[in-house]
């Protein structure tokens, strides 16, 4: 049965189906949306919990650990991550990948419900969820800068106004502030003046909040007309608080102003933001899930016009970080490469067949074939990245294949004499078996990457799906589109005109590489055993350079972007450090390679930590990589006591759900108990820190803060009339910043916050002067019942998996690879001697690596083992497909030590070249045993005298497509612009596998043929099954 027949009788059915595939693909392409790798959602959710005042102990023990043991027992959840600090608990839960996140939330919100009875009475609200993906990055940074309006009014603009209408723009997900906060009245008590009149703090606190309700008050209405009741009952500003009558005493108004300073100022004081040389508040905006990267900003940076005209004309609205550039750059250098591979192709086709008609078939086909695949990754919702048109690139060398055998093989009937047409039809019937098996083979081994859960299955889907979608258009055109045009546009053996110097130099190097192929592979056969003897070397070979070749998880992108935490020591103050941060941010700036910096402190990342965003110049500018950047500044920052940056470079990829990582590797120690934590975590950290494979030990963990503890004799605090509510209900007002109450706005809420002077703040002895007014209007001094002390005490309490928990941040050292550090950590820590109740276990990329790395064996015995039964149904034999499968030790040995002899690493990426070299080797031996099968049956030929001709008669269709792989994969393997970090490992495991087995194959199939062609005979008489003698041959 010939496929190709209907399509080569119908020249115009068959060009209109080309032109509908074409017009298909060119219209999805425009629609596919843009990212820099494909979409991989975590499912996480966070869940918030609010004590104000309430210690990290206290926020630990009363409400993670109720909250943890509720939703633990939701099932998917693969990690659960807390940390209790002050007044606040954050726990993050990741799900195995796959679970539906919505789903999820419903379980988490009924854990909540569950968990109402088991928290504590003091809590205002619930504690709150939220759907968030932890391996998503910002896409662009805004700073609002002005030299008229205070930070606190900047924060507003950029609260109130630009984060509403940048919420509006399509793709845009949640728009974070930071660099202060909103306005706020703060009202300063004065203790003397308080002690003075003697007036209670929760005396001013209920006076403040009674003088600004702002509540309903009703209407009034006759037979007709309405009036709506207003009053002045709500107080804005600073100067309507300062005139509040707290009390009358002598028959005379203690007001506000008498006893503090009332400002209009900030709601929390411990925050603050710059960009570049100008304190600024920056807006940190995120995209939606699936939304196109590009697009979204280009629509951001469409509205900046109209939020710079209405915002107030002396703030400064700028950008300072923007992903699209990077993404952009990185995409076109793909398109680009993918152009040149495309070239590449068509001009392997026209040397080895050297006219410009059969060029073009291929050079036409090829364009159908890979813009067909847009169509299908448009219905599969797929995007325009890194990975996909990585995909696309590899396509160009596997989808050529297909109508380089259908033309190579029409060409040699046309050749031998016959007319075009008839060597159509008789060319794409001896080659339709050979395109299928070559095809669905080529399909099983990426499929079977479908099946593999975890990060690789879901990275990789795409690239698997994309690289399918092209190998099955490519197919269909194969059997269509290449054999139509065979016979219409090649010329019959002497219709051509007189061959040029090209084709004719071209003809004489193939006949005498020919010639050469023929006599070393009658030697080969000759030599027989030693051949064999190579094969099973590889073998070994393999198994040797797979545990000997440097591993890692991913190759490190160059997003262009740095991540950039100063740690302070702890017990720091907020005026200590902004100092610090102050010499990190000079020094960066004075970098060639850098081209702005945007960082804040304070907030949610506590005041003694500061956190950067480091943009940097293009990389055709800075000549360095951002992972040379980060080397160059961890030798040129200076040494700031007190405060030490850590570097590190943003990843599009990022695991792991843990708060206030600064690097992308974490130890994790365990516990059931504080106390064992706090023992056992120095000495794993010095043991780490002394390794020279780490770098940039993130120590802050868990080594403490300065505390002051109060030590309260109950039995005289009740004799003197207090009691425990007093005692922390004055702290409260006096200390936390309180806010107690709220001015309402038609924009926005605000806040009046109340504390004591700050500069009665500073030091412990300020306790010595906080009065407590008792309810029969005595004072009691603090300091009568209760005395404090200095201590070190946890400013937060981790817990992973419902344990205590502490990490270590760590990064690793120049030229080390993961799988070096994770073996180095591991002796460290076994010379540690750990006790049973304490457990370590490594997180963020270095844990994510153990669990893939384990599994990368499997992984390709599982694909071997696909190819294999794919292969047998298709030949109904269990011995022909490990001929075709023993081309691949070969190709491994090839790719591996490609990878060793460059220095490289063995990646995620460079396993995805070892996925595709299974099924671009195979065809060699594929292309060989069609057709030694073929002659034994038509032809009754001994099978070495089959397997010889069909290695000669092969030999120029092989070497068409093995060279059209590898110079499909050359421009990955030698660009240098943006992304190439990205494709280099696989174009190096590509054209490394090629070329070894490409030397090897073309001997070692024969061979492996016939040695397993005489195991079938001797079976078959084992078994008493009758075989033609006369077709076999002794080796």
């Amino acid at each position: 049965m010939n496929l190709s027949a209907p399509f080569i009788a119908r020249p115009v059915a068959t060009l209109l189906l080309s032109l509908a595939i074409i017009l298909l693909g060119a219209v999805s392409f425009g629609l596919l949306s843009v990212a820099p790798l494909p979409k991989m959602d975590f499912p996480a959710i966070v869940v918030d919990a609010n004590l104000p005042g309430a210690s990290p102990q206290i926020m630990a023990s009363s409400v993670a650990t109720p909250l943890e043991r509720s939703l633990g027992s939701i099932a998917g959840i693969s990690e659960m991550t807390s940390r209790s600090s002050q007044g606040n608990t954050r726990i993050i839960i990741l799900f195995d990948i796959g679970r539906d996140v919505d789903a999820a939330a419903r379980e988490v919100q009924a854990a909540i419900n569950a968990s109402r009875n088991l928290l504590p009475s003091g809590m205002r609200s619930m504690p709150t969820y939220r759907k968030f993906n932890p391996s998503q990055a910002p896409i662009m940074v805004l700073s609002l800068t002005s030299d008229v309006l205070g930070k606190s009014q900047l924060y507003d603009v950029a609260a109130t106004v630009l984060a509403q209408k940048l919420s509006q723009v399509s793709g845009v997900g949640e728009v974070q502030i930071g660099g202060s906060s909103l306005p706020a009245v703060r009202v300063a008590l004065e203790p003397r003046l308080l002690d003075q009149y003697g007036i209670a703090l929760d005396e001013v606190r209920n006076a403040i909040v009674q003088a600004s309700v702002d509540r309903p008050k009703g209407a009034l209405e006759d037979d007709q007309r309405h009036w709506q009741i207003q009053a002045n009952d709500q107080l804005d500003k600073a100067a309507d608080y300062r005139p509040l009558v707290i009390r009358y005493q002598n028959n005379a108004p203690v007001r506000l102003g008498d006893v503090a300073q009332v400002v209009d100022g900030v709601e929390d004081r411990y925050n603050s933001g710059f960009y570049n040389d100008n304190d600024s508040v920056l807006m940190v905006i995120n995209r939606q899930p699936g939304a196109n990267i590009i697009e979204t900003i280009e629509d951001i940076r469409a509205e900046l016009p109209g939020l710079q005209a209405v915002i107030p004309p002396s703030v400064h609205l700028e950008v300072a970080m923007d992903r699209s550039p990077v993404i952009r750059a990185t995409l076109h250098e793909a398109e680009r490469t993918l152009l040149i591979a495309v070239g590449l192709v068509i001009l392997v086709v026209f040397a080895f067949l050297g006219r410009w008609r059969a060029a073009l078939i291929p050079a036409l086909a090829v364009p159908v074939s890979l813009v067909g695949t847009f169509a299908v990754m448009y219905l599969l919702d797929f995007s325009l990245n890194n990975l996909s048109l990585m995909a696309l690139i590899i396509a160009t060398g596997l989808v050529v294949d297909d109508a380089i055998v259908v033309l190579e093989n029409i060409s040699r009937h046309i050749e031998a004499g016959e007319k075009p047409l008839a060597a159509a039809y008789k060319g794409s019937k001896e080659v339709g078996f050979t395109l299928l098996s070559m095809n669905l083979s080529l399909v099983a081994v990426f499929l079977s990457i479908l099946f593999m859960g975890g990060i690789v299955g879901n990275l990789f889907r795409e690239f698997s799906i994309t690289l399918t979608a092209a190998i099955v258009v490519s197919l269909l055109v194969s059997l269509t589109l290449t054999p139509m045009l065979c016979a219409r546009w090649l010329r019959a053996e002497g219709g051509e005109r007189t061959p040029g110097r090209v084709q004719r130099v071209g003809a004489r190097v193939q006949e005498r590489v020919v010639a050469a192929y023929s006599r070393s592979l009658d030697w080969a056969l000759r030599h027989s055993r030693l051949t064999l003897f190579s094969l099973l070397l590889t073998i070994g070979f393999n198994v040797y350079l797979f545990v000997e070749v440097p591993k890692t998880f991913m190759p490190q992108q160059d997003t262009g972007q740095l991540l950039g935490f100063i740690r302070g020591d702890d017990g720091l103050s907020f005026q200590v450090m902004q100092p610090k941060m102050e010499i990190y941010r000079r020094a960066l700036l004075k970098d060639p390679a850098i081209h702005s910096v945007a960082g804040f402190i304070g907030g949610s990342g506590g005041i003694n930590n500061a956190t950067l965003v480091i943009r940097l110049k293009p990389i055709d500018e800075r000549r360095a990589s951002s992972q040379e950047v980060i080397d160059r500044l961890r030798e040129t920052m200076p040494k700031v006591p007190g405060g030490r940056l850590m570097l590190m470079s943003d990843q599009d990829l990022q695991f792991g759900g843990r708060q206030g990582r600064s690097t992308e590797n974490e130890f994790v120690l365990l516990a059931s108990e504080l106390s064992d934590l706090r023992t056992w975590l120095p000495k794993v950290r010095d043991a780490l820190a002394a390794l020279p494979e780490l770098t940039d030990i993130d120590a802050n963990e868990g080594e403490g803060a300065q505390q002051i503890s109060l030590e309260i004799d109950r039995v005289t605090a009740q004799r003197l009339g207090v009691d425990m509510a007093m005692v922390t209900s004055v702290l409260n007002n006096a200390f936390s910043q309180r806010q107690i109450s709220t001015i309402y706005d038609t924009l926005n809420q605000y806040s009046v916050v109340m504390e004591i002077n700050p500069k009665y703040a500073q030091y412990p002895e300020a306790l010595d002067q906080i009065q407590l007014i008792t309810e029969s209007g005595g004072r009691v001094p603090l300091s009568a019942f209760a005395r404090w002390t200095r201590s070190l005490e946890e400013d937060r309490v981790n817990h992973q998996g419902q344990f205590a928990a502490e990490s270590i941040g760590y990064a690793l050292a120049k030229d080390v690879t993961q799988e070096q550090a994770n073996r180095a950590i591991a002796r460290a820590v076994a010379e540690v001697n750990l006790p049973t109740e304490v457990q370590g276990v490594l997180g963020g990329t270095g844990g994510q690596f153990e669990k893939e790395a384990q599994g990368q064996p499997l992984m390709i015995l599982t694909a071997l083992l696909v190819v294999y039964i794919v292969l047998g149904i298709l030949y109904e034999s269990y011995i022909h497909p490990l001929t075709i499968l023993s081309t691949l030790p070969s190709a491994g040995v090839g790719a591996l030590l490609a990878i060793l002899i460059t220095g490289g690493e063995f990646s995620l990426v460079s396993l995805l070249g070892l996925f595709l070299l299974i099924g671009v080797v195979k065809k060699n031996a594929i292309l060989m045993i069609d057709l030694a099968l073929e002659l034994e049956r038509d032809l009754r030929l001994t099978p070495q005298e089959s397997i010889r001709r069909a290695c000669l008669l092969r030999f120029r269709p092989i070497m068409m497509t093995t060279l059209a792989a590898m110079l499909g994969a050359l421009p990955l393997l030698l660009g240098q612009a943006e992304g190439a970090e990205m494709r280099q490992p696989l174009g190096l495991a590509i054209v490394g596998g090629l070329v070894l087995s490409q030397l090897l194959t073309l001997y070692t199939t024969p061979v492996v043929y016939l040695y397993l062609d005489r195991l079938r005979h001797r079976i078959n008489r084992w078994r008493g099954v009758r075989s033609d003698a006369a077709l076999e041959t002794p080796l």
